[in-house]
This record gives C-alpha cells, sequence and structure tokens, in this order.
C-alpha cells in the first residue's frame, strides 16, 4: 500500500506567505523558503506553492522564488497560480518545480491539460479543484473562489482524469481555514470517481481530521496551512499519530 503524504501548503503574495479563511482575510505567516525549509526538515512529504496574486508583475517574484526553493528543498514541490500556457509550465518547470497545478486555466481551456500531459507526462500536471457545496450541489469556482462555473465536481473531476492529470487537488471552498475537518464524503466519493489520487485541502484543524481525510475520505494525500504555519500541529508529531492509528506514512 502506498503510504499516504502529508503536505503543506504556502500561498505566496508579494513573496510573502499569507493565509486566510474561506479565501480571504489574509495575515502573513512568514519566508516561503525558510518555512520550506523547515517543512522538509521536519519530514514533509512534498510541498505546495501557490502564487495568489499572479498579476505579470508577480510572476517574476515567483518564479524567482521557485529557483531559491529548487536551490534549498530536497523534496518535491508543486507550483500553481496563473499558470495559462504551456510556456509558464515550461518557466516554472526550468526555474526547479517538479509539478505544476492548474485550476481557472483549466476550466477555461480544457486543452491545456492534453498538451501538459503529452508534452510533459501527466505526473507533472496536478488539476487543482476549488468546489462548494451549494444549494443545488457540489460546483467549481474560478478566480481564487470568487466566481462559481457551471461546472459540477465530479463531473469535472472524471474529466480532468481522462484528459492526463496526475493528481487532483480538492479544496473545499466551505471547509477552508475553519478547522473543523475535511470533506470526507465528497472526498471519498471522489476517490471512487477517479482512478489517479486525491488530495485533501481545505479544513485540518487537528491530527485527528487528518486519519479521517485518510480513512472515512480514502484520500492519498493530506494538505493543510495555518496549523502546520502557525505551529499549532508539528508534522513528526501528525505522522507519530497517524502510524499509531495503523496509517501508512513514512517517518
Amino acid at each position: 500500500m502506498l503510504a499516504k503524504r502529508i503536505i503543506p501548503c504556502l500561498d505566496v503574495k508579494d513573496g510573502e506567505t499569507v493565509k486566510g479563511t474561506h479565501f480571504v482575510n489574509l495575515r502573513q505567516a512568514g519566508d516561503p523558503v525558510e518555512l520550506g525549509k523547515e517543512y522538509s526538515r521536519q519530514g514533509a512529504d512534498e510541498l505546495v506553492y501557490l502564487d495568489i496574486t499572479a498579476t505579470s508583475d508577480g510572476r517574476k517574484t515567483f518564479t524567482d522564488l521557485v529557483t531559491r526553493v529548487a536551490r534549498e528543498i530536497n523534496i518535491p514541490f508543486t507550483v500553481g497560480g496563473g499558470i495559462e500556457s504551456i510556456a509558464d509550465v515550461e518557466r516554472l518547470l526550468y526555474a526547479g518545480a517538479d509539478k505544476i497545478s492548474i485550476n481557472s486555466a483549466a476550466i477555461r481551456h480544457p486543452e491545456l491539460i492534453d498538451e501538459i500531459a503529452k508534452r510533459f507526462g501527466s505526473q507533472v500536471c496536478v488539476c487543482a479543484i476549488d468546489a462548494r457545496n451549494d444549494a443545488d450541489g457540489w460546483h467549481c469556482y474560478i478566480k481564487g473562489g470568487r466566481e462559481r462555473t457551471p461546472l459540477k465536481l465530479m463531473d469535472w473531476a472524471r474529466e480532468v482524469a481522462d484528459r492526463g492529470v496526475g493528481e487532483i487537488l480538492f479544496t473545499s471552498m466551505d471547509h477552508d481555514g475553519v478547522k473543523q475537518g475535511f470533506a470526507n464524503e465528497a472526498l471519498a466519493q471522489l476517490s471512487s470517481e477517479v482512478s489517479i489520487p486525491v488530495i485533501a485541502s481545505g479544513g485540518a484543524g487537528k491530527k485527528e481530521h487528518f486519519r479521517d481525510a485518510f480513512t472515512l475520505g480514502k484520500a492519498d494525500a493530506a494538505l493543510a496551512a495555518s496549523v502546520f504555519h502557525f505551529g499549532e500541529i508539528t508534522i513528526p508529531d501528525l505522522k507519530r499519530y497517524l502510524r499509531s492509528e495503523g496509517i501508512n506514512v513514512r517517518i
């Protein structure tokens, strides 16, 4: 059985790590390179860096950051935010990223997934899906959660898997930042609908929430931000706890 992965996520704005609730109310959380080094030292399996203000000015800053991260960190890391084209993917992979994450651009131009998978391999392409459980079911959102799309979560997940993405990073907007646990029912359904790994995001508040994401939600990996950034949970403690609960993690 493959080991379950623990993935700290660093949202980057103007070169600083920030964290919010429900995608808003951002507060600073530290230097992204130093945080990444510390998570690597603690035993994180991977990292995710998201450029949350990917304007043309921010892109140069973020690309420089990716280069610095690659120089300092020896675990795989994924980068996302504002990736619109094959040229963007090339730029970030050349800077040292292991994988890239696409969200809004994938919904606007689904053929971009096919192009990335064909050119660089499925293992490079992560599809981030931000979704909310509205009155009429789970719907996908774009533009940092500001704009609802007609796409339903499960339909879109099946399509991106068919197009060749290597993993799905599913964030429940309802659960983001509130620390009440992951969207385990939706996660379990996602995991049964697609044959590729699903990363749980949104809702980590205590160690039990990670356990539940793996056992109830059937997730392959669990991603979190503020509980790690602000020292509420340390990765070694979390992994020891998960091991004690019978979950296979690398220590």
